[in-house]
């Protein structure tokens, strides 16, 4: 367990994530503060021009408003960086090299520990700048990136539910769910509108103002009144009928076939 006084900033837009960090530093280093938590790209840039540097941040890579990369290209970041994210895929050797690391959410307390480790172990006097041109090779050459666990409560646990494990998402009483292979649901800390840049548009589509389904989830679709397609979903939340509108009705077919393909 770490005794070292590190003032910490997490910059993070998902609670649900955020909790968790806090509480896995809370575990494996006591003695660290969190300072702050920011949830956007803008707010990182607004924090660290007014405020005294940090020991560490950690950032993860896709915020609301942006890539985390960008907060670099706007104002100076001071602190070592540990970057978090769900996605799988990044260049992790390219963070490696410059004095930075990289965790794959759900977080644990051993990864953490083990980073945190790192830290202590090479702590530069002087953090160097990450490279511009380096940055902005791994924003291209990862290409679209999609979301592949979403994190969710469950009581007082906290659970990670991979992306393909997800039937649809539906907006219901002002909330927006996920619904589990096994049926269950949970809530998730996202609007429809941000779940669509967040999923791949070749597994998913949005039917309507309610619902995101997975291809795996359509079950029969049957004509409408005006021109209109009924989608049958697994467990559907109510008896309303699943409706996709005949302006979307044609993009809806280009994609049941290209996901049949």
């Amino acid at each position: 367990m770490m005794t070292t006084p590190w003032r910490i900033v997490i910059v993070e837009d998902e609670q649900l994530a955020a909790e968790r960090l806090a509480q896995l530093l809370a575990q494996v280093a006591p003695a660290a503060r969190v300072a702050d938590v920011l949830d956007s790209v803008a707010e990182a840039v607004a924090w660290f021009q007014r405020q005294p540097p940090p020991d560490l941040a950690f950032f993860d890579i896709q915020l609301a408003d942006g890539l985390s990369f960008d907060i670099f290209e706007r104002c100076a970041v001071p602190c070592p960086v540990i970057f978090t994210t769900a996605y799988d895929h990044y260049a992790v050797k390219a963070f490696k090299v410059n004095s930075v690391d990289y965790l794959l959410k759900p977080l644990n307390a051993d990864d953490l520990r083990a980073a945190l480790d790192r830290f202590a172990q090479r702590r530069p006097a002087v953090v160097p700048d990450l490279p511009q041109a380096l940055l902005r090779a791994i924003a291209q050459a990862t290409g679209p990136s999609y979301k592949s666990r979403y994190l969710v409560r469950s009581g007082a646990q906290l659970l990670a539910v991979p992306t393909a494990d997800v039937l649809y998402f539906f907006h219901e009483h002002k909330v927006v769910w996920l619904k589990r292979r096994d049926g269950k649901k949970y809530a998730v800390d996202f609007t429809l509108e941000e779940l669509e840049t967040q999923l791949d548009p070749a597994v998913f589509f949005r039917l309507n103002r309610r619902y995101i389904a997975a291809f795996e989830a359509i079950g029969p679709v049957t004509v409408y009144s005006n021109q209109r397609l009924r989608v049958t979903l697994p467990d559907p939340p109510d008896a309303e009928p699943v409706l996709v509108s005949r302006e979307r009705a044609s993009a809806f077919r280009e994609w049941l076939e290209g996901g049949r393909s």
